[in-house]
């Protein structure tokens, strides 16, 4: 089978993060990418040594593309998904998808007529230790998995970020953006489908307004109960509860993020994003990804990750599973894309994308009113 022609449009630190995954994947070829900003096309140009395009009209235009890579704002991938689709290109787009559900529908429908592949990632699902407890789970050794529970705390609200990262009018803040890998997590072990959504959403920092915590309870068709807490103030580390191991697989210092002397303007924390974007997401790491700490207790045993893998608790005692840290989860995630254009059935589709979209607006609208709202948009594991 050829090499798929992939482009990317959109240079932030997801953009960015994917280079090293496609350049790894024989079965991808990046040919092009779209960037609006000047200074980042020379730089991209210089990395890359592929056409850097202005927009992403005048990139679908470049002969040669089969794939496109949506790494651009979250407001923006309704109309650049559209367009993509229109194109008739297949087309991975980062989470969340959208900010309303109407528009992941139209996504899905759009993508549906044009005959091509829609998929959603990256999110921290597809971490091979969360694959793993999925397949324990399905597997069904430990029995029928009952609760499961997921927490991360981090700086999230502390770090440079573009106003719309913050407004939840644009898919901004912890629960939309943080909370997409925790309900993606927790869709994935607990089989997909969720009945109804309780939260609580919180926003105590006067000084930077946005959703910046959250707990929330998925109550699933079969009975699963799960939660999904975020807290991303800054002031206690998720690192601890898991032996010092971050989000990327790397070793780090827990401890509070010093607030600036002086708040940046929304240019400085622009400036700052684009400064960090390129090394933000590493290639490659030492240990599993940690993306907070994610426990599953089934009828006869408990599910944890470790720094290099998992631990099962169960009558026979605690058992560590290693696993291998040789693929990055954005490699992964190419590996399923190509799964899904070779038609495959795989998890990650734009239907699901859309499930875990409704849950995370469920959460919101569960805190105005003080209500349990139920989801019809739900789809079961692949």
């Amino acid at each position: 089978m050829p090499a798929i022609r992939i482009g990317i449009v959109g240079m932030g630190a997801a953009g960015w993060g994917f280079l090293p995954a496609i350049r790894g994947n024989d079965g991808f070829q990046l040919v092009a990418i779209a960037e609006p900003g000047t200074e980042m096309r020379e730089a991209v140009a210089a990395e890359t040594g592929v056409p850097v395009h202005p927009d992403l009209q005048s990139m679908l235009e470049q002969p040669g593309l089969d794939a496109v890579y949506v790494a651009t704002p979250t407001e923006l991938h309704p109309e650049h998904v559209a367009q993509v689709c229109a194109a008739r290109k297949h087309v991975l787009t980062e989470k969340p998808m959208a900010i309303r559900v109407e528009q992941a529908r139209a996504m899905v429908e759009a993508a549906t007529r044009a005959g091509v592949v829609l998929q959603v990632g990256h999110s921290h699902s597809y971490d091979m230790p969360i694959r793993r407890m999925r397949e324990i789970v399905a597997g069904g050794t430990l029995g029928r998995v009952r609760m499961i529970h997921t927490w991360n705390f981090t700086d999230w609200m502390a770090r440079p970020r573009r106003p719309a990262e913050l407004d939840i009018g644009q898919g901004g803040g912890v629960t939309y953006r943080q909370g997409a890998h925790q309900i993606d997590i927790l869709r994935l072990i607990g089989g997909g489908l969720v009945k109804s959504v309780r939260a609580t959403t919180f926003d105590w920092d006067e000084s930077r307004r946005s959703i910046g915590a959250h707990t929330i309870l998925l109550n699933f068709a079969d009975g699963t109960a799960a939660t999904a807490v975020y807290n991303g103030y800054g002031h206690f580390s998720g690192t601890e509860l898991t032996s010092g191991i971050g989000e990327w697989g790397l070793a780090e210092v827990a401890g509070k993020r010093a607030a600036p002397a002086v708040a940046p303007t929304p240019e400085q924390e622009l400036e700052a994003k684009r400064k960090r974007a390129k090394n933000a997401i590493p290639a490659s790491a030492p240990h599993q990804p940690h993306f907070g700490l994610t426990l599953a207790s089934c009828e006869r045993g408990d599910i944890r990750q470790s720094p290099d893998g998992l631990l099962v608790y169960s009558k026979n005692g605690r058992e560590e599973i290693a696993l291998p840290a040789d693929k990055s989860p954005r490699a992964l995630v190419l590996e399923e894309f190509a799964d899904a254009i070779a038609g495959k059935p795989v998890t990650h589709t734009g239907r699901w994308g859309l499930a875990n979209l409704e849950v995370c607006t469920a959460a919101i609208e569960s805190s105005r009113t003080g209500k349990e709202i139920e989801l019809v948009h739900q789809v079961a594991v692949a």
